[in-house]
């Protein structure tokens, strides 16, 4: 019984130990989701898109502080590579039928002199259709984006009207998850293999003793038999009345 003992000792210790290392070795991931406000938000980056009108609703036009209103506590198009201008570009005509001209979420920074996004990052790419300067007052220079070309313009922030609204929204992190390393789940993987030859071991000298034991008792020793005094008597007796004539 002591081998059997030893073993389940060793597979509670293995149980335990793949727990304590899947627990202590695993990471935290988080996959990104867009807004689930009830309007349709498209994916790309760490971004999510929603185009405000349908392909039905081209001809409308918007003023700036419209089309901010109209994202409803999300900010207005802002572009960071050119990956993503041409992403909004392509998917603007997929939505929109005709030359749409979509606002921009950036203004001009009287205090820096240069142009910034309205949540306040620094402009690292652009698009100009013209490096030209402009008519308009700093203070009223907005920018929109031309979906035919692709390039920006500057344009009044409170005269000029566009027939193009984008919403953006950065992807929300989900809860975090647990995940394995794959160096745990390598050792995690080898001590099972460890764990399993430990006790093929054991269960073949358990075996092999309760073997060994089961020839010896066929081998036992037995005295040869003995009759006994009272036997030996009976037969003495019998022998003498059988000689008398």
């Amino acid at each position: 019984m002591e081998p059997r003992k030893e073993s389940h000792r060793s597979l509670s210790l293995f149980v335990t130990s793949c727990v304590f290392l899947l627990c202590v070795g695993s990471k935290r991931v988080s996959a990104g989701d867009c807004p689930a406000d009830g309007r349709t938000w498209v994916p790309n980056g760490d971004k999510c898109y929603h185009f405000v009108h349908g392909e039905e609703d081209y001809v409308k036009s918007y003023t700036f502080e419209r089309a901010r209103s109209l994202c409803r506590g999300f900010g207005l198009l802002t572009i960071q590579s050119a990956e993503d201008n041409d992403f909004v570009i392509k998917y603007s005509r997929e939505v929109w039928k005709g030359v749409v001209v979509m606002w921009m979420g950036m203004y001009y920074d009287t205090n820096s002199d240069t142009m910034r996004w309205l949540n306040e990052n620094p402009v690292t790419y652009t698009n100009w259709e013209s490096t030209g300067l402009s008519d308009l007052l700093p203070t009223e220079t907005c920018v929109a984006l031309q979906g035919n070309t692709g390039k920006w313009e500057n344009v009044s922030c409170s005269d000029d009207v566009e027939n193009g609204v984008v919403c953006e929204a950065a992807q929300k992190a989900e809860t975090p998850r647990q995940q394995p390393n794959a160096l745990i789940s390598a050792l995690v993987i080898l001590s099972v293999v460890a764990i399993m030859g430990v006790s093929a071991v054991i269960w073949f000298l358990h075996q092999r003793h309760n073997l060994g034991s089961s020839v010896f008792t066929a081998f036992e020793y037995h005295p040869p038999f003995r009759v006994l005094e009272n036997d030996q008597s009976c037969l003495v007796e019998a022998e003498e009345t059988n000689s008398v004539p």
